[in-house]
């Protein structure tokens, strides 16, 4: 049919409008939680973010906010909507191009059945995609991921180009316009490589007779070709560099990056001779190695931009690349440490000894000096294995690998442990290891993952290993409850949440039908197509080795996987075709009848996954960070510690300018060299972070680690200890056995003083209330060291000395807090140090200052549609607006101390109009507040609360109960989590209610509890 070829570029075109629509309908409003704020704020101010970098991303994003600056988060998610989309539309040309194949006609030979069949099973497969969970999350928000997606979309096209044209004269363009988009996708993600194995058998299928031999040798050459590009090219370009650099720095006493410069040009000019000597001599193989070689450094060189922009000193310089070393640390993750893959130890391994690996070189006074080694252990040879993947000892790793398992079959040795004693210890077998593999990392972490974006998913609760939270079911009753137990006895809270989606298993039929019938028509595609499938996925699982406990779920990794899957969606309309054409006897019916009965799929998907995908009204990562910046006086330094606590903040200082006075440092950065000479120089409206620390007395390993010793048997002055720490002196160092020495406090006590004076002249108080002012301030270091991020904290407190306001976010763990607890003065969503003890005591966050908190709260924090009952909060949202929930409360108890029922009341009232109720286990989270509306006589709000409380944790408790009774589980002490949460709520809900005389829902609790 001489019209397809216009047909599939417009039916193509309607496609990727329709994605385009539905993308830009459900787009976050402004920045999201993780990752994106600090994409988007890096990509406005051309910043360097973390390792390894996104310098592609950053770029193309920067254009997207040229265009309105004042909604650069809004544009930058934008950009990954289209990126999205035109994904799409590169997997609907994909779908198309290769059923056509499968017919086996040329495009002229195609009959209307033909055409209507292609466009349909090009439809259904990319419209399909379009509302998968896993690519729609990825579509709507300011991350990489969307990029990534279109990068290994439009490379596997262009080979499918290719291959249509691969018998004409300039049909080798495609190849190297491949190797180009390889490149440059290196500054996008690293997984966009993964494609390359596929690709390598799109060449050999179509330019090699196919013999067994020769699949094997194409299948070595893909995955040496990969293997030269992710531990060649990406870490071996600047290694060599780093060889030129030294020369020229230290050797020939030239300026910085001088030598890398050289290397550069040397290069540039090495590969043009490459290229013009090859096509000069005629050498067709070699002319194409060099050209795509050339032009995948010439993509990869978009890293030049995180050189130029780290040598500018943003205020934003993660890793600190702005030379040869610091960037190769910065490209290959060294702050993320190593995992085994192929050969190491198990969790339980001991340590035998450890050897010191690799000079790390750092800039030290014009040249570059060793400033540290990698460490390398060696282990107990019975502890470690072939594909070690229980590997990690931290202690809550090690607890679940146990638990995971139940029991283990390995063999029982004695050890010796670190504090000498002899110790047995069991040994995890080949087996076990094994069984972990398969059960958690490959089912758990990635077909629980492929299900849900292909059969549905219980819920967006994140679990691991639970029954009731995060698996993927079917909506199909039998075979859901087989597995997972009576769904329709979930409680309201898991059972009602937005992210359950059922899609019935019909996607995965689909794509089964399509794998079997590609397989039995087109085995060469089909292998292609599967060499994706297995790279972008169970590859993925076996590079990653992923430790449990997983802060999120991790399914954007996978991506890839899923859009190959999606072909084969596309491709099983033409087995259900073949199947009425059986029926209806009539090919063109059939066609028609398939492409359309094919098309309610994805219809079916869009309905359950728009409530959970559509991110429109949310704004609550964006109002977090205004609230959290405004919680701080001017000028204030901020200790915060995660992503969330962070990158929201940052964003919103950055690119929306609120509160760039506040210097917001992250503890988790804290204890990086690099970190530091970032934190003492200005950024915006913010002065220098006061510290005394200088890079060079932190720069590699050294104080690293600060030990404590009792050497002073009396408080010493908090500034001299910091100085006695600092000092180079060989009298304040502690030698070792290994001959190096180490920095330490030489006293547990530390000694804040304070200069009243100069308290009150800063407006900590009131001159009238200088008698409230403590004379000095102890800190207990009870442990035996502090790493490097502890004893920044110490130095910034002591340099600040009151002239400056220094605070601690909610969310900062405790061990950060550094005993000072009873000098905080928690006024929102952060906690001041004070040199006094407030008038109202709380159990965690020290003394709460009521008039602060108050205004905070009620007045002047953004809580923009945290009730909009269309508004979709995950559970990352959940968790930030329990944190809220836990303020109000904490406000309300203060309150009540100091007896303002007044204002108490209005924290209440204020509570229940902004915040929503929680959905699971809002009875553990709401028990306070419950208690305290019932004091203030709020009657009518107190009985809406409870009755919403006990119904909800009624309901979890039968559920959990009934989930541990199935596990012989009957003691209260034993108990699961859930069941533990869900017990000890309702117990705290009776307790209210026998307090504030409510027998009926006294013994309502008191029945659910004697009835376990």
């Amino acid at each position: 049919m001489g019209n397809f070829k216009r047909l599939n570029v417009l039916v193509g075109w309607l496609i990727f409008i329709i994605a385009s629509a539905v993308y830009l309908l459900t787009i976050e409003a402004s920045a999201s939680f993780w990752d994106c704020g600090e994409f988007i704020l890096t990509a406005f101010r051309q910043e360097v973010g973390h390792p390894p970098g996104n310098p592609t991303f950053l770029m193309l994003a920067r254009l997207f906010t040229i265009f309105n600056p004042a909604k650069a988060a809004v544009m930058v998610n934008v950009m990954s909507a289209f990126c999205s989309s035109f994904t799409i539309l590169f997997l609907f040309w994909t779908i198309t191009h290769l059923m056509r194949k499968m017919i086996g006609k040329n495009v002229q030979d195609l009959k209307l059945a033909d055409t209507i069949l292609i466009l349909g099973a090009g439809a259904v497969g990319a419209l399909c995609y379009t509302f998968t969970d896993s690519f729609w999350f990825n579509a709507v928000e300011g991350e990489v991921y969307a990029m990534s997606s279109l990068f290994t979309a439009l490379v596997f096209w262009v080979i499918l180009k290719w291959e249509d044209e691969a018998d004409e004269r300039y049909a080798n363009r495609w190849l190297i316009l491949a190797a180009y988009l390889m490149g440059i996708s290196i500054g996008v993600h690293l997984l966009n490589l993964l494609a390359i194995p596929a690709m390598v058998m799109v060449y050999y299928f179509k330019k090699y007779n196919v013999t067994t031999k020769g699949i094997l040798y194409a299948s070595l050459v893909s995955v040496v070709i990969l293997a030269v590009s992710l531990y060649g090219i990406i870490p071996w370009t600047f290694k060599i560099g780093s060889w030129f650099e030294l020369l020229f720095v230290n050797s020939m006493g030239m300026g910085y990056n001088t030598g890398l410069l050289f290397y550069v040009v040397l290069l540039l000019v090495l590969s043009i001779f490459g290229v013009y000597y090859t096509f000069a001599k005629g050498k067709v193989l070699a002319f194409y190695i060099v050209t795509c070689t050339a032009l995948m450094l010439l993509g990869y060189g978009t890293y030049a931009m995180v050189l130029i922009r780290a040598n500018a000193n943003p205020p934003m310089n993660q890793g600190g690349p702005n030379n040869v070393f610091n960037l190769m640390n910065y490209i290959n993750r060294d702050q993320y440490g190593d995992r085994p893959l192929f050969m190491g130890q198990y969790y339980n391994a001991p340590v035998l000894e450890t050897k010191m690996g690799d000079d790390k070189y750092a800039a030290v006074d014009g040249k570059y000096e060793v400033v540290d080694q990698t460490m390398e252990y060696v282990y107990d040879d019975r502890f470690t294995t072939f594909f070690p993947r229980m590997w990690s000892n931290q202690s809550e790793h090690a607890s679940f690998y146990q638990s995971w398992l139940g029991s283990t079959t390995g063999k029982s040795v004695v050890i010796e442990n670190n504090r000498g004693e002899q110790e047995r210890v069991t040994i995890p077998s080949f087996g076990d290891n094994l069984r972990f593999f398969f059960g958690y990392q490959l089912n758990w972490m990635y077909l629980r993952y492929f299900m849900w974006n292909f059969a549905g998913r219980q819920n967006d609760i994140q679990g691991h290993g639970d029954e009731s939270k995060g698996n993927w079911i079917s909506g199909i009753s039998f075979l859901d409850n087989l597995r997972l137990g009576d769904q329709s006895k979930l409680p309201a809270g898991l059972s009602q949440n937005k992210g359950k989606n059922v899609y019935y298993m019909l996607p995965l039929l689909l794509g089964l039908m399509g794998m079997f019938i590609q397989f039995n028509k087109n085995g060469k595609d089909f292998s292609v197509v599967a060499l994706l499938f297995f790279f972008t996925g169970i590859a993925i699982v076996i590079y990653l080795n992923q430790t449990p406990l997983q802060p999120r779920e991790r399914d954007y990794s996978y991506a890839g996987s899923f859009y190959a899957f999606a072909i084969w969606v596309g491709l099983g309309v033409a087995m259900v075709a073949q199947l009425l054409q059986k029926l209806l006897k009539n090919e063109t019916l059939a066609a028609s009848v398939a492409s359309a009965a094919c098309l309610l799929v994805p219809i079916q998907m869009a309905s359950q996954n728009w409530n959970d995908h559509d991110r429109s009204r949310r704004w609550l990562a964006h109002d977090f960070a205004y609230n959290y910046v405004n919680s701080c006086e001017k000028n204030a330094v901020l200790f915060t510690y995660g992503d969330n606590d962070t990158f929201p903040l940052w964003y919103i200082q950055e690119v929306e300018g609120v509160r760039d006075d506040i210097r917001v440092m992250n503890l988790s950065y804290a204890g990086a060299d690099w970190y530091i000479p970032q934190m003492k120089r200005k950024a915006y409206h913010s002065e220098a972070v006061p510290m005394s620390t200088t890079y060079d007395k932190i720069v590699g390993s050294r104080r690293q680690v600060v030990y404590v010793q009792d050497r002073i048997n009396e408080p010493v002055d908090l500034r001299q200890a910091v100085d006695f720490v600092l000092s180079d002196n060989p009298a304040t160092k502690i030698a070792a056995n290994s001959g190096e020495s180490y920095s330490f406090f030489p006293s547990k006590t530390l000694q804040i003083n304070v200069n009243k004076e100069k308290v009150i002249r800063n407006g900590y108080l009131k001159p009238e209330e200088a008698d409230k002012i403590n004379d000095k301030i102890n800190i207990t270091l009870n442990q035996s060291y502090l790493f490097r991020n502890s004893f920044m904290i110490l130095d910034v407190i002591a340099a600040a000395d009151w002239d400056r306001p220094v605070y601690f976010g909610i969310t900062v763990p405790g061990e950060y807090y550094m005993g000072l607890t009873d000098n905080f003065s928690c006024e929102g969503l952060a906690c001041k140090l004070v040199p006094f003890q407030g008038k109202v005591k709380d159990s965690m966050y020290g003394y709460i200052n009521t008039d602060k908190m108050y205004d905070n709260l009620v007045n002047k924090f953004l809580y923009t549609n945290l009730k909009d009952k269309k508004a979709y909060f995950d559970e990352t949202c959940d968790r930030m607006i329990g944190t809220y929930r836990n303020q109000f409360t904490r406000l309300t108890g203060a309150l009540l101390q100091e007896g303002d029922s007044v204002r108490a009341r209005k924290v209440l009232e204020k509570m229940d109009e902004v915040l929503p109720l929680p959905a699971f286990q809002g009875g553990y989270f709401m028990a306070n507040a419950i208690d305290y509306a019932y004091t203030l006589g709020l009657k009518s709000l107190a009985d809406k609360w409870m009755n919403y409380a006990m119904e909800r944790t009624g309901e979890e408790l039968i559920y959990f109960i009934r989930l541990d009774r199935k596990k012989n589980v009957r003691n209260p002490q034993d108990f699961s989590y859930d069941t533990s949460m869900s017990y000890q709520a309702m117990a705290n809900l009776r307790e209210i209610a026998k307090r504030h005389k409510l027998d009926d829902k006294a013994i309502k609790a008191e029945a659910f509890l004697k009835n376990l």
